[in-house]
């Protein structure tokens, strides 16, 4: 794993995307509450996305919608990112408070086996994705992405903020 990621939230067209998107969730959400996995297959490789409109790789992941359950969100999410589905019970790892987004945001961080269904073409959301060895993550990995990385292998102690 390399020593550092790149920012999530750092340019100035990311930081506008982020800001009116919470401000449309202040009105409809109040509190935004997301599910994110460390999605590794029977290889032991984990699942990382790019998006269209944050720059970065990512963990699979999104927010929770009304009368929708974590669990709910998480296989939606996978299927929608990745085409995964979950061959195992999912375990969550920790609660983080997200106050780089928002004051109001926390994640739900999940550690998932899981089977791909089908390759998972780009489209105007998701630019690339795929499965990488531990040891040969992209470059552009965000910093959080590491940071979640390391809490996993025992390298770093468990945060209490994403």
């Amino acid at each position: 794993m390399g020593a550092k990621g790149i920012a999530e939230i750092g340019t100035w067209r990311t930081r506008i995307v982020v800001w009116l998107l919470h401000r449309f969730f202040l009105v409809s959400r109040g509190m935004t509450m997301g599910v994110r996995a460390a999605c590794f297959n029977d290889r032991g490789e984990i699942f990382l996305v790019r998006h269209t409109y944050v720059p970065g790789w990512y963990m699979p992941g999104g927010g929770m919608e009304h009368g929708e359950t974590a669990l709910e969100a998480l296989t939606k999410e996978l299927r929608e990112e990745g085409n995964l589905v979950m061959t195992a019970a999912p375990e969550l790892l920790q609660v983080y408070y997200n106050r780089k987004t928002s004051k109001r945001d926390h994640v739900l961080f999940y550690r998932v086996t899981v089977e791909q269904t089908a390759p998972r073409p780009p489209d105007r959301e998701i630019a690339e994705s795929g499965f990488f060895s531990l040891d040969a993550l992209p470059e552009e990995i965000t910093d959080a992405t590491l940071r979640r990385l390391k809490e996993l292998s025992g390298d770093e102690a468990r945060s209490d903020y994403w």
